[in-house]
């Protein structure tokens, strides 16, 4: 398939989408493990088996892992953005590497921080590990991927990839920080979270590293400064759309597929698009009256709240903004000037994971 645009892609059977970015992502990960395995293997042999276990690649105790690694569309997209700017794919490899690192670093700590006790299906580090070895652990990867982008052989770009990297992660944590603080907020009322303050926190949180992967690629590669930002920018929209996305797998979600357990963020009261869009729907009178009225949801009332953000159209609005948000992601990548197989790739990633539930 050579699709021309994301909507085009879109329109392609999710089939044919699902085995082209597997194609894509399975040559980017073989590209980058030596590297990321070398990264690994540098690390204290406890924490080093930690971070392997993050990444798939062992069991507790070391044991080789017959689980997935995960998808790796982070390190990807690195690898596309240094062959986007019109360079050899290895050009990227730094780039991917870092961004995989602390892609990981962020999900031990985010498990953390919700009490998610599963990660892909299995134990996630701090229920297998305990919660101290994983902050370790965490904090560990977050050196790490500073550290490989930065001994990376000097270009006249380095030092602005460094730069880019770090301003990734402090708008990582910003987001990470507005999240934790929305679950303390009323749903309703002149304090209740607003759609744009939720925009802001899914571009830190989740649009910052997909921005910074493909951007970091092409600033290696010696890209000029409007592609690199451009490629930021596109990542970023793609980052508010997978963040929905991400919200509407919690509600509507399967376990066995998502590998995390359904409605925890409801629980949570954590503030997701569907559920903001259904509050500020005409009929979301009653899940506004639902939701104020306990602290937290028991089983029955969980699947009474689901029931009434759909109702109240929260699902199919969380679905409009993802494709919004998709649509502008592929018009920063149609007038980048980059070169055209790259483009094909990135667009079949960004169709592939619309097609998560879009």
């Amino acid at each position: 398939m050579t699709p021309t645009s994301a909507s085009t892609a879109v329109r392609t059977s999710p089939e044919v989408l699902v085995v082209d970015a597997a194609h894509i992502l399975r040559r980017t990960r073989e590209l980058v493990a030596p590297a990321l395995a070398r990264a690994i293997g540098g690390l204290h042999p406890w924490v080093g088996e930690m971070a392997g276990y993050a990444l798939g690649r062992c069991e507790v105790g070391g044991a080789p892992a017959a689980h997935s690694a995960g998808k790796g569309v982070r390190q990807a997209l690195a690898v596309l953005g240094a062959e986007a700017a019109g360079a050899p794919a290895e050009a990227g490899v730094p780039a991917a590497v870092a961004v995989e690192l602390v892609h990981t670093f962020s999900l031990l700590h985010d498990d953390i921080m919700d009490g998610d006790a599963m990660r892909r299906g299995r134990p996630a580090v701090w229920a297998a590990y305990g919660t101290g070895p994983a902050v370790l652990a965490g904090d560990a990867l977050f050196a790490l991927a500073v550290e490989t982008l930065a001994a990376t052989p000097a270009t006249p770009r380095l030092a602005g990839a460094v730069r880019q990297l770090t301003a990734a992660l402090s708008d990582l944590v910003r987001g990470q920080a507005d999240d934790l603080l929305f679950a303390h907020r009323p749903w309703t009322g002149p304090e209740a979270v607003s759609a744009a303050e939720y925009a802001t926190m899914a571009e830190h949180k989740t649009g910052a590293l997909l921005g910074c992967a493909p951007a970091l690629g092409a600033q290696l590669a010696g890209a000029p400064h409007r592609t690199v930002a451009a490629l930021d920018r596109a990542g970023r929209h793609l980052g508010v759309a997978f963040q929905i996305a991400d919200d509407v797998l919690g509600i509507w979600g399967d376990p066995a597929v998502t590998g995390k357990p359904v409605h925890s963020d409801l629980r949570q009261g954590k503030k997701t698009f569907p559920v903001l869009a259904a509050l500020d729907a005409s009929g979301g009178s009653a899940l506004a009256e639902l939701l104020a009225s306990r602290a937290a949801l028991d089983d029955t009332t969980v699947r009474l709240a689901v029931a009434l953000v759909e109702q109240a159209g929260g699902r199919g609005a969380a679905l409009r903004e993802a494709r919004r948000h998709l649509a502008a992601a592929d018009g920063l990548l149609a007038g980048a000037g980059l070169a055209p197989r790259a483009v094909e790739d990135l667009r079949t990633l960004l169709s592939s994971l619309a097609h998560r539930v879009i």
